[in-house]
Order: C-alpha cells, then sequence, then structure tokens
C-alpha cells in the first residue's frame, strides 16, 4: 500500500493532519508541528473556525524549511450556510484568506444540508443556529438543490481557485443523483469510516465512479467520548480483534486501526492535540495486517455512526434533519 494516491496527476497523501476540534490558540504550533514530522495533507474547513490559525501554522512551516507550498495538500470544506450558488465563491474567497493561499488543493461540500445565509459580518463560522440568541433557536433549512450548489463548485474548479473538488457525507443514493447532473464529476468522497461504520458498499460504489475516499474520525469514538456523542466502553482500541493485530505487529492498537484503514484503500484523517501522536499516526506503512487481520477487524463493523445528523441536530440544535436512513 503506497503512502499516497493520485488524483489527476496530483499526489494526494494517504495519511493527513485533521483540524476538527483543536483549540484556536494551539492550531498555529500543532500545525507547524505536523508539517514538520512529515504531514503534507491538512484537512480543514470553515467551521472548523481555526483557519486563520491554521495559515499562521503553514506559513511558519514555510518560513522554517520544513517544505514548500506545492507540497502540500490543503482541504477546506464549504459550510451549510453557503450552499446558494451566488454565497459558494465567496466562502472559498474568505477561506483562501483566512488561510493565505492561493489555491486550495481539494475543496468539499461539507454536509448535504442547506441552511440560511448567515453573513460573514454578522457570525463567522455561522455553525449551525441561525439565531444563537433567539429564545428557542434552531436550524433554519434553506431549500437549495443540491446540484445549484455543485454547478458553483465547478466554477470553483474551472476558475483556479480550487485544484479538485468533492464531498462528504453523502450516501450512495446522493452519489448516483450527483452523477447524473455532475459536469465536473466530484474526485473525492469524505466520510465517516472506521470498524465500527466499515461503509464497504458506499466505498464500493464512490471507487467505481473513480471517486477517492477519505475516512474521516478513522479511530472511531475517541473523537467523541469528550462531546458526550460516544462513552469510552465504546472504543475499537479494546477489540479482541485489534490487541491480537497489535501484538503480533509490536504496534499500538491505534496503528493498527490506522493500518487497517490505509490497507483497505482509503486516505485517512487522523486528529490529535498531542506532538507525541504526530510521528506514532503517520507511522503505518513500514508492516502490513495479514487477510485474516483485516477480515477480523472488518469483522467489528456493527453500523456505529458516531457523526449523525439525526442526533446531534436535535440534541445540540433542536431540530431533527437526518440525512440517512
Amino acid at each position: 500500500m503506497s503512502s499516497e494516491f493520485f488524483i489527476g496527476e496530483d499526489a494526494f497523501p494517504a495519511v493527513g493532519f485533521g483540524l476538527w476540534k483543536i483549540d484556536r490558540d494551539e492550531t498555529a504550533g500543532m500545525v507547524h508541528a505536523a508539517i514538520e514530522a512529515g504531514y503534507r495533507h491538512l484537512d480543514s474547513a470553515a467551521d472548523y473556525g481555526n483557519e486563520r490559525e491554521t495559515g499562521e501554522g503553514i506559513r511558519a512551516a514555510i518560513e522554517a524549511g520544513c517544505c514548500q507550498r506545492e507540497d502540500l495538500w490543503v482541504t477546506s470544506k464549504l459550510w451549510n450556510t453557503y450552499h446558494r450558488p451566488q454565497h459558494v465563491r465567496p466562502a472559498c474567497e474568505k477561506t483562501l484568506g483566512d488561510l493565505g493561499l492561493d489555491y486550495l488543493d481539494l475543496y468539499l461540500i461539507h454536509f448535504p444540508i442547506a441552511l440560511e445565509f448567515v453573513d460573514f459580518d454578522q457570525r463567522y463560522p455561522p455553525e449551525w443556529f441561525f439565531d444563537p440568541d433567539a429564545a428557542e433557536p434552531r436550524m433554519q433549512i434553506d431549500p437549495v438543490p443540491l446540484h445549484e450548489t455543485w454547478a458553483a463548485m465547478e466554477e470553483l474548479k474551472q476558475s483556479g481557485l480550487v485544484k479538485h473538488i468533492g464531498v462528504c457525507n453523502y450516501s450512495s443514493a446522493l452519489l448516483h443523483d450527483l452523477m447524473a447532473y455532475a459536469k465536473l464529476q466530484p474526485e473525492v468522497l469524505q466520510i465517516e469510516s472506521h470498524p465500527f461504520l466499515t461503509q464497504e458498499r458506499l466505498i464500493r460504489l464512490a471507487k467505481s465512479y473513480g471517486m477517492t475516499v477519505t475516512a474521516f474520525s478513522p479511530l472511531g469514538a475517541l473523537s467523541y467520548v469528550s462531546l458526550d456523542m460516544a462513552t469510552e466502553s465504546e472504543s475499537v482500541l479494546e477489540s479482541a480483534a485489534v490487541r491480537r493485530a497489535a501484538e503480533r505487529t509490536e504496534r499500538s492498537p491505534a496503528q493498527v486501526v490506522l493500518r487497517w484503514g490505509v490497507q483497505r484503500g482509503t486516505a485517512i484523517i487522523p486528529k490529535t492535540a498531542r506532538k507525541e501522536r504526530l510521528q506514532e499516526n503517520l507511522a503505518l506503512f513500514d508492516f502490513t495486517l495479514t487477510d485474516e487481520e483485516m477480515s477480523a477487524i472488518a469483522g467489528l463493523n456493527c453500523d456505529r455512526r458516531f457523526n449523525d445528523p439525526a442526533v446531534f441536530c436535535e440534541a445540540a440544535f433542536n431540530t431533527f434533519y437526518p440525512i440517512y436512513d
């Protein structure tokens, strides 16, 4: 298994550094440290609220001689409030300005959820509530057809602001629909995937359409315990299949699970706020899991989705809005 995929002629590193839930005051230092440790794939988003600090870390790493801009693959995502075609380019330009970059390597539709526009000067990032100060704040849905948003994404690629475009959190049905109207086909699908949510059919479908698949939350529950969206008892790292493979390979359980992710042919974006974990999460390409170990870990699948709008939108944002059946 190579440490990179190719999208067109561009190398897409198989392991990225995820920027979700990294505190702003730590982001610049963590980004610099990640690049210094060897990461060349950074996964950002407007909604993470730390793109300005991410840009500071990128600049510091370049100035320190760790890399050049063209060595990096920088991903960002279009937030839900900017789905109207007239807001797509300004949202991308806002991200580029915060990152201090001239172009993005990849821009993704973050969710197939369109919310009412919130002006940048009013609140940025706008998050999920339309009016967080309302007596009963809620999400305010804006009925924007996804094909209109995608057409505006295509214009970004044609303009040169972004090199590649794709989608996050799409289902098989939405992918089929997207392929029916896309003039420029999506090149990347980013989804939650880990041993408890293998999503094998969706990944197979995306690959059949020529898409590269990126798995977010590749370690499963670990990203969600602090948000009360998972319990520590749901950690895949404690499973017997993972423990046995870790013992045989003399690697950590986390490295085994991450290796499983890249060995099955997906890019992964593990997140850590601990600098000592950076090297560990990259050290995945000098050992291999056996077919039996791969099957045993895949056999842990129980369709446990931690990042589910049907659950968190109602619990946190007073709005029931499922996107998966």
